[in-house]
């Protein structure tokens, strides 16, 4: 009797993106998704008025203090992101996010809502699973922005899109959106909405140290990231 290989049910189907297995799935996109679950935590929470974007990052001794090397980014002053999974795909990702909202502004004379962000990502996405020679972008993004009102989307590298009041991304999602889903309460205060964040991130990554928090608040102001003395500052208030 033939011995049946384990990886014999797969017969293939994972090796182009175009194909689908006779239970219908898309091998390439779950490994993508297995991609995001393995960077750091990071969590987003809307508060009355805004937004607070909490994101680990392991720091290095070495590493220079620049833009280049922080899970949050700036797309335009009203948006920020934080990624998890593959940091390539992510920054490839972040910079024609930024030309998009730099050509609706140019074009229409006014500021890219988040929705239409969102989409423009997802699609991007959703274009790299049904083309043979390409692959899945293996990042997942928080995309928060405050229009009329504060939202926020998350956008996997299937091409789906969600909106959410409180969501976490990477490896530490479930113990994170458990917090999340205990004290999120609408009409939060600023103060609240960081506290709760700062729980959920510190329950999914126990080790993290102050100095690995990133944190940003997007409000009627626009987006503001708090660095060093001013980021202690914050979480000793907090």
């Amino acid at each position: 009797m033939m011995e049946i290989m384990p990886d014999m049910g797969k017969m293939g189907y994972d090796r182009a993106i175009v194909t689908f297995s006779p239970e219908g799935r898309l091998f390439q996109v779950e490994y993508a998704r297995e991609a995001v679950k393995r960077g750091s935590t990071s969590v987003a929470v809307i508060f009355k008025g805004g937004i607070v974007l909490i994101a680990a990052r392991p720091v290095d001794k070495l590493s220079a203090e620049n833009s280049v090397n922080e899970k949050i980014q700036q797309i335009d002053e009203h948006i920020g992101v934080v990624s998890s999974g593959l940091l390539g795909d992510a920054r490839v990702v972040i910079d024609k996010a930024r030309v998009k909202a730099q050509i609706h502004r140019i074009t229409y004379d006014e500021k890219v809502d988040t929705p239409t962000l969102a989409k423009y990502v997802s699609d991007m996405k959703q274009m790299h699973t049904q083309y043979a020679g390409l692959r899945p972008m293996g990042i997942s993004f928080m995309i928060a922005g405050v229009d009329e009102i504060p939202v926020i989307f998350e956008t996997d590298p299937g091409g789906s899109m969600f909106e959410w009041k409180a969501q976490a991304i990477g490896r530490g999602v479930e113990t994170a959106r458990k917090e999340l889903e205990k004290g999120w309460r609408e009409n939060m205060e600023r103060d609240q909405a960081i506290s709760l964040a700062l729980r959920a991130l510190r329950k999914a990554e126990k080790d993290v140290k102050k100095e690995n928090i990133e944190i940003a608040i997007i409000d009627k102001e626009g987006l503001k990231k708090y660095k060093n003395k001013e980021k202690m500052k914050l979480l000793k208030g907090i």
